[in-house]
């Protein structure tokens, strides 16, 4: 499949960079690249040559969250088309969370929405020292639906609720505190923290990390098809309320939401 919002590369000892590569949109999900990622998923999970996938972003974002062109277009979208757009979004996690090689995700910049959730999905996470994180749809009027089950496994419950429905931005330090990062390292040292994170995996059997990875994720919070069903339901009927509406139409105005007050 030929990619044009994201690109992969294999170094000669197995280990796959997998760059969202929109960066003039700030890598923002459309349903291009939704489908791009979950093509490239399946592509890593069965190549026997690679060993171990790093996850990064192009430009000075990791990932702004959903494009907002494609959210618009939900807004004018039947029922049907609402949850099979849904749906694209929730199996491209899925497809991510379950790959059966390591996910290793190099957070070079900012995580918003949907950016968050693909953080979630890494099997660790390492960010630098300056970006912004933030679960910012209930701003627009929206929810995190379908990255909710991989937000809530990766932080619990207590901990999500802190900023799961807020939609208030916090740094890295808060990101470590809340389990959404390993670490954060300075801009100069997220390589060298990244390659601490991929090299020992080179020494392990590649069959073996993926039977653990597949039982440690069998022995977590319950992701499975019901689950992943209750998040498509929960978005498209999020999207069809007046709130949805107002909310996206008030960021392409550039105006505040009926509902804020400063």
């Amino acid at each position: 499949m030929r990619h044009e919002t994201i690109s992969i590369s294999l170094d000669p000892r197995g280990v796959a960079t997998l760059t969202l590569n929109r960066a003039e949109k700030h890598n923002a999900l459309s349903a291009q690249m939704l489908a791009e990622l979950t093509h490239a998923a399946a592509d890593l999970g069965t190549d026997e040559a690679v060993r171990v996938v790093v996850l990064t972003g192009a430009g000075k974002s990791f990932c702004a969250g959903g494009d907002l062109e494609w959210m618009r277009e939900q807004m004018r979208a039947d029922s049907e088309t609402r949850a099979r757009e849904a749906a694209k979004l929730a199996h491209m996690l899925q497809a991510l969370n379950t790959l059966p090689k390591p996910l290793i995700g190099a957070v070079q910049g900012n995580a918003f929405g949907g950016g968050v959730g693909m953080a979630s999905v890494c099997d660790v996470a390492i960010g630098v020292d300056h970006l912004k994180m933030g679960l910012t749809e209930t701003r627009l009027g929206i929810i995190p639906a379908t990255i909710g089950p991989y937000v809530l496994a990766r932080m619990g419950e207590g901990r999500a609720r802190r900023v799961f429905m807020s939609a208030r931005l916090f740094g890295a330090d808060e990101a470590v505190s809340l389990g959404l990062l390993a670490r954060s390292v300075p801009p100069a040292d997220l390589a060298p923290a990244i390659e601490a994170e991929v090299a020992p995996y080179l020494s392990c059997a590649p069959g073996a990390v993926a039977e653990a990875k597949a039982l440690a994720r069998a022995l977590g919070p319950r992701i499975d098809d019901e689950t992943i069903e209750t998040t498509i339901r929960a978005l498209k009927s999020r999207w069809e309320t007046d709130e949805a509406v107002e909310g996206i139409s008030a960021f392409f105005d550039k105006r505040p939401a009926a509902w804020t007050h400063s």
